[in-house]
């Protein structure tokens, strides 16, 4: 007997997927002939291959476990760095005193409690004989006109202004206002000191005034907290000693001679009976003493915004540049030779990055600075903020 059942149908979503296949094979063959495409997908694979991070994960268990024991090397490089660093702030501290004594000298040369002897002040510049001829030809004009006796030469006590005119000099220290530089002109010294041994790394900027109008301080004061030890979290990331935080003091200033807050007026209207009445207030003003006020880096796990961070990275620069730039180097940042010879430096490597860019065998170099920072105890002159 004929069995007259018809077999099961194919589902169409079968039939479809089917053909669905069958179109993205051929289009997977067509696009696998076209050169461009695989030029395309072999540089991306390159490129790949090539990553630092990629390589290391194609690398065998074994060879990725002695990677490992060289970065626990490394780690232990980076806490004997930071020994070294200790012993560096330890040396500071003992060229500090070896110094002191000249920078004490320079101090009464500067406020004029000590003339300089002849010895003292000979000093042969590269003008000199420049300046030789001048000095003859006018001799020879004078003698010529028959002029009368020329009126004495002024000779003012010290150097004047010999700090305030550094502030002028130094870009770095822009926030200096026109009604800073009255008080500024009472500059007598600024001093660094370091931390104790024993002490956390710091260092101590003192600014030394004579007695002025306008605060009673004679000194004020600016601490700089270090850190010299590898990041728990990141190790890799230490290169050194590193400004963390920093202190400032209480100004204590004459009535009405703060230049760090100024007043305003501002009209108040009652709500319920239309009255006005004008009220005064402090708000905070642009000045260079605001330095003795900075922001607190965060400490309990709270992100500072971006222009906290800013001011803050700032300040620690203006702080590590009085330490090693100004106060070690004043002189010639008052004559201004120091910042012609920063800017000589600076331009020489623009020249020798052009150079390089030139070259089509030349070699790209990093540069690498280190920021190393220190600190001593907070003197008494000031209180501590």
């Amino acid at each position: 007997m004929a069995d007259n059942s018809f077999p099961d149908a194919v589902p169409s979503d079968a039939l479809e997927a089917a053909r669905n296949a069958s179109n993205t094979e051929k289009l997977t063959d067509q696009v696998m002939q076209n050169p461009q495409v695989l030029a395309a997908l072999q540089e991306r694979l390159d490129n790949v291959s090539h990553t630092p991070s990629s390589y290391i994960e194609t690398l065998p268990k074994a060879v990725k476990r002695r990677i490992n024991a060289l970065k626990q090397l490394q780690v232990k490089c980076a806490h004997i760095e930071a020994k070294f660093y200790e012993e560096v702030h330890d040396l500071e501290r003992k060229y500090a005193a070896l110094y002191q004594p000249l920078f004490d000298k320079r101090r009464e040369f500067i406020t004029g409690d000590v003339e300089p002897t002849d010895a003292e002040s000979e000093w042969h510049s590269e003008n000199e004989e420049e300046d030789k001829l001048a000095g003859d030809v006018t001799s020879k004009v004078v003698i010529a006109e028959k002029e009368v006796v020329p009126a004495e030469e002024p000779n003012p006590k010290g150097i004047p202004e010999f700090w305030f005119t550094i502030f002028r000099n130094v870009d770095m220290l822009s926030e200096v206002q026109e009604y800073d530089e009255p008080i500024l002109k009472h500059l007598q010294d600024i001093k660094v000191k370091f931390s104790d041994p024993g002490q956390p790394m710091s260092f101590v900027l003192e600014f030394h005034f004579e007695p002025n109008d306008y605060f009673t301080n004679p000194v004020l004061t600016k601490t700089y907290k270090m850190k010299s030890e590898p990041d728990k979290a990141d190790p890799f990331s230490f290169e050194g000693p590193e400004i963390v935080d920093c202190d400032g003091c209480v100004i204590d200033w004459k009535k009405g001679k703060n230049v760090t807050v100024k007043t305003i007026k501002k009209k108040q209207k009652h709500k319920g009976r239309g009255t006005v009445r004008t009220i005064t207030k402090q708000v905070p003003n642009d000045s260079f003493f605001n330095f003795f006020s900075p922001l607190k880096a965060s400490g309990d796990g709270e992100s500072l915004d971006e222009d906290s961070e800013f001011t803050l990275a700032s300040d620690f620069e203006i702080g590590h540049f009085f330490r090693e730039r100004i106060v070690p180097r004043a002189v010639l940042y008052f004559t201004g030779e120091a910042i012609e010879d920063d800017d000589n430096f600076e331009e020489g490597e623009e020249g020798e990055e052009e150079e390089l860019e030139g070259d089509e065998e030349g070699e790209d170099e990093d540069d690498a600075e280190a920021n190393p920072k220190k600190e001593p105890s907070q003197p008494s002159e000031c209180k501590q903020q």
